[in-house]
């Protein structure tokens, strides 16, 4: 077996994109037989609850696929999670489900809401619909950060999550609510405007409160506003955070929210939605576990590459390592740096066995252990390295140690579809790791390790010197938000709004980052 293969995921360069290959067989078809039995043994099994939730769900009807077989199918891949969600979660989601049934796209109440927006009256005694439109941008991690921050918005607000689907999004997950759909239409008025929607828009909610075109007694509100929760925003964007602020938003029927970060942990430091909080999730640091198993099921094009590539290269293997490089800096993290960090970090957990001398090698036997290992990186210098360390020369233990690479793209392509779909293919698959090995301050590595409902070692960041521990493992599970508003609604004061609750406090990988943690 090759340690790489720069088709391994059956992604083919031609004149105007990538091509895919489809590989039918009869070991697929008993794949979805079995999961319908380990679906039917597990379903009083008190593990898993959210996997299991979603798996027992309709298929979704007005989506480009006729399946999604990964909703049943992954049971077969990933590990039992430990983490049970609250019941309240549970009915919380189920009846979101019949909110977004009833006021989706294209119903009744749908079409009523369109036609207000584009008289721009407002009845809200003629529908019981609200909004928010998710608009991304970034990588596909913070994408799906930020999609899971506003679909937690609007459970907690009563809204239906609409996703503005550009091409580069499209044909990566299958549709998370069943006999519906959670893209947005073509016929809403500022459709072909929305991506270019900016801080000084003119419904941007930052810029009208800044001039005082609208304040918290003003009566007569638009139909839509731009919410601006990029990394970028400013101290009246960041307003969106206080109560008194959501007490005047909730007045208005569509919300359209611009965000590349993973907000969400400051809607726990908000008194409005406190209460809800605590029954929906209990166990803070599970938040993004739960949210993202539910919401996330890879499309069957993107399930087919993840389970080819799982079978071929993951699936024999004992221990399986992940191991996620992203380098931000080349110039203050040069690859040898990084890659002394690597090996430093591998020998002090003790992830994998040492590399020795003949005469130190212990012999092969038929019970020896063996370890696959996956790197994921824009560049391939680290696989090489890796690669090489354990090919030429056998371990101490006489144990085996494999490692692959799925792709090395150079550099990161946010807007080329196939590299969204390859993107996603191998946060899945690092999710699927016995342990885990992430880069501080990288988004792909916080989705990976989330899903897996696991704590990583994190690989601290370099500044031109390694740092001492090179790695540590994380305190929590959850992401970090990486530009939290620093401001106290009601004091009027800057402040650390890591100090407001127990449950929020700084990041491990970025000092002034903050995320949720259990308080125990």
């Amino acid at each position: 077996m090759n340690g790489f293969s720069g088709n391994c995921f059956g992604l083919r360069r031609r004149r105007n994109g990538f091509g895919m290959k489809t590989t039918f067989s009869k070991v697929g078809a008993c794949l979805i037989v079995f999961s319908v039995v380990v679906i039917f043994i597990c379903q009083d099994t008190a593990l898993d609850s959210i996997a299991r939730f979603a798996a027992t769900r309709s298929s979704p009807i007005g989506s480009q696929e006729e399946t999604c077989l990964s909703r049943n199918q992954s049971i077969l891949y990933r590990k039992f999670s430990p983490h049970k969600p609250s019941s309240y979660l549970i009915a919380k989601l189920r009846s979101y489900e019949e909110l977004h049934k009833r006021c989706g796209p294209h119903t009744n109440s749908y079409k009523r809401s369109i036609k207000q927006m584009k008289s721009g009256q407002i009845d809200h005694n003629s529908t019981d619909c609200n909004y928010v439109v998710w608009v991304g941008l970034a990588g596909l991690g913070n994408r799906m950060l930020s999609i899971t921050s506003a679909f937690l918005y609007a459970l907690l607000t009563n809204r239906v999550l609409l996703i503005n689907q550009e091409h580069d999004m499209v044909g990566l997950f299958c549709e998370p609510f069943p006999n519906t759909s959670w893209i947005l239409p073509e016929d809403i008025p500022f459709r072909n405007e929305v991506r270019r929607f900016k801080q000084k828009y003119g419904h941007s909610y930052g810029k009208m409160l800044k001039s005082n075109t609208i304040n918290y007694s003003t009566e007569l509100l638009p139909p839509y506003l731009y919410l601006h929760l990029s990394n970028d925003y400013d101290h009246h964007d960041k307003l969106f955070f206080c109560d008194q602020d959501q007490a005047l938003l909730s007045k208005v029927p569509w919300l359209i929210m611009k965000s590349n970060v993973y907000f969400l942990p400051s809607l726990f430091l908000m008194s409005s939605f406190d209460q809800e909080l605590n029954k929906l999730f209990p166990d803070k640091e599970t938040v993004f576990h739960h949210l993202g198993r539910y919401l996330f099921h890879p499309s069957d094009r993107v399930w087919g590459l993840i389970t080819k590539y799982y079978q071929d290269y993951l699936a024999k293997a004992e221990k399986r390592i992940g191991i996620q490089i992203r380098i931000f800096h080349a110039k203050t993290s040069p690859f040898e740096s990084v890659m002394d960090q690597i090996l430093a970090c591998i020998q002090k957990e003790k992830l994998l066995p040492e590399v020795g001398t003949e005469k130190s090698i212990a012999s092969p036997s038929k019970n020896q252990t063996s370890n696959v290992v996956m790197v994921t990186s824009l560049f391939r210098g680290y696989f090489d390295k890796l690669k090489k360390m354990y090919g030429e020369h056998p371990t101490k233990t006489g144990e085996m140690v494999a490692v692959y690479q799925p792709s090395h793209v150079g550099r990161q392509r946010s807007y080329w579809n196939s590299h969204n779909m390859q993107a996603w293919a191998e946060i899945y698959l690092l999710s699927l790791s016995d342990e885990l090995v992430t880069s501080a301050w990288s988004t792909f590595g916080y989705v990976a390790h989330g899903l897996r409902g696991m704590r990583p070692l994190i690989l601290y960041k370099i500044d031109r010197t390694i740092p001492d521990p090179p790695c540590g493992r994380g305190v929590s599970m959850e992401p970090c938000y990486h530009a939290p508003p620093i401001f106290d609604c009601t004091a009027k004061t800057t402040v650390d709004t890591a100090t407001f609750v127990p449950h929020v406090k700084h990041c491990e990988d970025i000092r002034w980052g903050i995320k949720l943690f259990n308080t125990s």
